[in-house]
């Protein structure tokens, strides 16, 4: 009887390891650049990713009635490392807003307008490549540079 137990408990084993593993892949983000999901083309198309970039206020166009919001983002660099060689965040974003020739990506958000969207502030957003190439996103989280804190009005016991 005992070893209908043992293969009857390692198919049981098997099967909750293949569930979890693909349930896993299925719902993977992957973290990319901007330049890293062009390169990647119709790789990347419908898969759940996260993209950073930096926020090239020219382009911000939101509609209040609607809370749609669109808005491009150029490449910066994926590692902390390369962004402190290049003189830090702000320095790294306000390069990447000036120069034409970096890969660009439009993101298109539905919701509310989010507080801190404005020229050379990092948005890190999380949705999925659309076949038109636009980047459809369900959430949008923005990093402003350190130059911005200084104009933050004091926060209680920190005055």
């Amino acid at each position: 009887m005992r070893p209908k137990f043992l293969v009857g408990g390692l198919i049981i084993l098997a099967a909750v390891i293949y569930l979890i593993v693909s349930a896993t892949q299925s719902n993977a983000e992957y973290f990319l650049t901007v330049r890293q999901v062009r390169e990647q083309g119709e790789q990347a198309v419908g898969r759940n990713l996260r993209v950073s970039g930096a926020v090239i206020g020219d382009t911000i166009q939101y509609d209040a009635e609607t809370l749609s919001l669109r808005f491009d983002i150029a490449d910066i660099p994926g590692d902390n490392a390369a962004i402190e060689a290049q003189g830090g965040l702000a320095e790294v974003l306000h390069q990447a807003v000036l120069d034409p020739t970096r890969p660009r990506l439009t993101v298109v958000y539905v919701g509310p307008r989010p507080d801190l969207l404005q020229n050379e502030a990092q948005a890190i957003v999380t949705g999925r490549l659309g076949e038109d190439g636009i980047f459809y996103a369900d959430e949008v989280l923005l990093k402003c540079p350190t130059r911005y804190e200084e104009s933050l009005p004091g926060q209680a016991g920190n005055e």
